[in-house]
C-alpha cells in the first residue's frame, strides 16, 4: 500500500485553510485527535495539561505550539516541512503564544477534541475572539476520502471480513459472550489490526441492545447473536456487523433476519452521489416499517467512517447534505426486540459516480453456529 506523502498533507493543510476562508473563518486550531492526525501526522503523548495545537489560518502558514520536550518529535512527521513551529516550556504561560497567533477578534473552528481548560485559557487571553465546533461549522472537513485512504479503509474491511470468516469456526454454545469477544479480538490483530475498538456480542435477549458490551452471559442453543466488531489498521477504521444463530432459527426469527437483510440492501441501492443522506435511512426504514416493526429500529442507518469509527456525514433523518464521491459511511439497519433478540447487518460502503460499492463483502445471509 502507497503512503501518505508530504505533499498529501500539504494538500490537505491548504484545502483546511480554503474550507475555512470558505466558510467564513479565520482559521482551524486543531488539538491532538484524529484531525491532528489527518493534518500533520502527529498523535502526542496524551498530557492534558501541556497545549499542543495546530492553527491553520485561512490566509498564512500552518503553524504548532508544541512543548519543547515534545518539539523532536512534532518535527518529523511526514507533515512536518509545510508547518512552522513554536515551542513553550514548563513554567511559562502558554496560552500567551498560542494567543499570539491568533487575530484577537478572529472567528475560529476548533477541533471538538480539543480539552475545556485550553480552550477556556485561549478565551480568557482573546476575550473577543469566537470558537465555534469543527464539527459543527465544516462537518465534511474530513469526509471525502482520497484513493490512498479508501485503500486503507478497503483493507481494514477486508480484515474484518477475514475475522468474520473465521470466528464461524469457534464454538458458540456453552462459552461466554466475552469468551467470543476474546476470539474477535485475537482475530481482529491477527489479521493486521493496530487497535480493537470494540467487539459487541450480544447474544439472545443482549442482542436487543443495539451497543451491548459483551458480558458473563453463556450463549446458549437457539439464541441470536449480534456481532458489531471493528477497530484501526493502518490509521483508518473498520466496523461491521453480521448477525448469527446457535442451531436453527425459529420462523420469526429468520422473518425478521430477512426484512433487515432487505432494508440493508434497500439503502445499498439509494446510495448515489447528489441523494441526501437522509434518503439512505428513509430507504432502510421504509421496508422495516413497512413489515411492521419500524418501532424497533431504533437508530440511524449509518455513520461515517476513516480515521475515527463515526465521523460525519451521518445517514439519519433530518441530515440533507448531498452525498458526494468518496465518502465512506456505515449502512446498518436493525431490528431489536427487547427482552428476547437483535438483528443487524452492517458493510461499510464508498460512494462513487456509478453508486455505491461495498468495503465488507462476507456473506449476509444468516449464518447457523454451533
Amino acid at each position: 500500500m502507497k503512503q501518505i506523502t508530504p505533499d498529501h498533507f500539504a494538500e490537505r493543510l491548504r484545502r483546511g485553510a480554503a474550507n475555512a476562508k470558505a466558510a467564513g473563518f479565520d482559521g482551524l486550531l486543531i488539538a491532538p485527535g484524529a484531525d491532528l492526525a489527518y493534518f500533520a501526522d502527529y498523535l502526542p503523548i496524551a498530557t492534558t495539561e501541556r497545549i499542543t495545537l495546530l492553527v491553520i489560518p485561512s490566509d498564512g502558514d500552518p503553524t504548532m505550539i508544541v512543548p519543547v520536550l515534545e518539539h523532536d518529535s512534532a518535527v518529523t512527521t511526514r507533515a512536518a516541512g509545510a508547518i512552522r513551529f513554536v515551542d513553550w516550556s514548563d513554567g511559562t504561560d502558554e496560552y500567551l503564544p498560542t494567543a499570539a497567533l491568533l487575530a484577537p477578534d478572529g472567528r475560529y473552528a476548533i477541533s471538538d477534541a480539543t480539552w475545556a481548560m485550553h480552550l477556556l485559557g485561549l478565551q480568557q487571553k482573546l476575550p473577543d475572539a469566537r470558537f465555534e465546533s469543527i464539527s459543527q461549522a465544516l462537518p465534511l472537513l474530513r469526509a471525502v476520502k482520497s484513493d490512498d485512504e479508501i485503500d486503507r479503509l478497503a483493507a481494514a474491511g477486508a480484515a474484518a471480513d477475514a475475522t468474520f470468516e473465521d470466528i464461524l469456526g469457534v464454538r458458540f454454545a456453552g462459552r461466554t459472550e466475552n469468551e467470543v469477544a476474546a476470539d474477535l479480538a485475537r482475530l481482529l490483530r491477527e489479521h493486521g489490526h493496530s487497535q480493537v475498538d470494540f467487539t459487541v456480542v450480544g447474544s439472545g435477549p443482549n442482542g436487543a441492545n443495539p451497543h451491548h458490551e459483551a458480558g458473563d452471559r453463556t450463549i446458549e442453543e437457539g439464541d441470536m447473536v449480534v456481532l458489531d466488531f471493528g477497530g484501526l489498521m493502518d490509521g483508518y477504521g473498520s466496523d461491521t456487523t453480521r448477525t448469527v444463530h446457535v442451531g436453527e432459527p425459529t420462523d420469526e426469527e429468520h422473518e425478521a433476519f430477512e426484512i433487515v437483510k432487505r432494508a440493508q440492501q434497500a439503502a445499498f441501492e439509494a446510495v448515489a452521489v447528489g441523494v441526501a443522506c437522509q434518503e439512505i435511512d428513509r430507504a432502510a426504514r421504509a421496508v422495516i416499517a413497512e413489515a411492521g416493526y419500524g418501532e424497533f429500529f431504533i437508530h440511524r442507518v449509518g455513520h461515517g467512517i476513516g480515521m475515527t469509527t463515526h465521523e460525519p456525514p451521518y445517514m439519519v433523518e433530518g441530515e440533507e447534505r448531498p452525498i458526494e464521491a468518496g465518502m465512506c459511511f456505515s449502512i446498518e439497519p436493525g431490528i431489536y426486540l427487547p427482552g428476547r433478540f437483535g438483528v443487524r447487518i452492517e458493510d461499510i460502503v464508498v460512494a462513487a459516480d456509478d453508486g455505491a460499492h461495498r468495503l465488507n463483502n462476507t456473506s449476509r445471509e444468516l449464518h447457523i453456529v454451533h
